[in-house]
């Protein structure tokens, strides 16, 4: 069995809405699923052992480089602190490593850091930083631009009470009133009576996350082989000193 201990420098995140929409947190062309919710890209990195022996424990490092003190927009509309999390996919034989297995040292790096299954039958723990833009059922959050499905001319702006705004816009083929709901948190670009082109951002685009994946190898040693390399390296070493005498 091999051990895992796993840290990241900051982590408030849950893969709620994927492990309510997908059985399996990785689709089969490679992509993990947070992709489909989470379209910006942003860098991430993984640091593992190049090669480890059964029966031992390890760091994984995962590093998601962000500002700590950039303000995302909450689903309240409100401003708030980026939720910023990992997946952890293990291999077969692989498990994050009890407690008892790890030492002072690492629990006083790792923090409160803690893991969930992603499912009971499955050893993947849950990188996103921010919330996502689409939500499963694929209606969009409000931390995500909303345009123009039509070209034509904003007729009439309401602003909610509880923030957000109900745009109409006059289609210019055939006068066809639509209205788009903004929830709160985009800001609006647009002002009456102004005509719009199709795809026009009726608003901005608060999103200040986004998602990355990263995969890497590790070697799983044999330790009779290794014993053998040193056996190896004995012998040559001792032939070595007969042959300087």
């Amino acid at each position: 069995m091999i051990y895992v201990i796993t840290w990241t420098s900051f982590s408030h995140a849950y893969p709620i809405f994927a492990q309510q929409g997908y059985e399996n947190p990785r689709e089969a062309t490679g992509p993990i699923v947070c992709a489909n919710c989470h379209l910006a890209n942003k860098p991430v990195d993984i640091e593992v052992p190049q090669a480890v022996l059964p029966d031992t424990v390890f760091e994984a490092v995962v590093r998601i480089p962000y500002d700590m003190q950039q303000k995302q927009v909450l689903a309240n509309g409100k401003m708030g602190g980026l939720n910023v999390g990992a997946i952890l996919i293990l291999p077969e034989g692989f498990e994050l490593a009890p407690s008892d297995r790890i030492s002072p040292e690492m629990k006083e790096k790792m923090g409160n850091l803690s893991f969930q299954s992603y499912r009971p039958t499955k050893k993947i723990y849950s990188c996103d930083r921010g919330r996502g833009q689409i939500y499963p059922d694929g209606s969009k959050s409000n931390n995500t631009v909303y345009n123009a499905t039509t070209a034509g001319i904003v007729s009439k702006i309401i602003h909610k009470e509880k923030g957000g705004y109900e745009i109409t816009i006059a289609d210019a083929s055939n006068g066809r009133q639509v209205v788009y709901i903004i929830p709160p948190g985009p800001k609006l670009l647009v002002s009456e009576a102004e005509s719009i082109k199709l795809d026009q951002a009726l608003t901005s685009n608060p999103n200040v996350g986004g998602f990355g994946q990263g995969d890497t190898k590790i070697v799983l040693q044999d330790t009779s082989r290794v014993q053998g390399l040193f056996l190896l390296l004995g012998i040559c070493y001792s032939g070595t000193n007969l042959f300087g005498s």
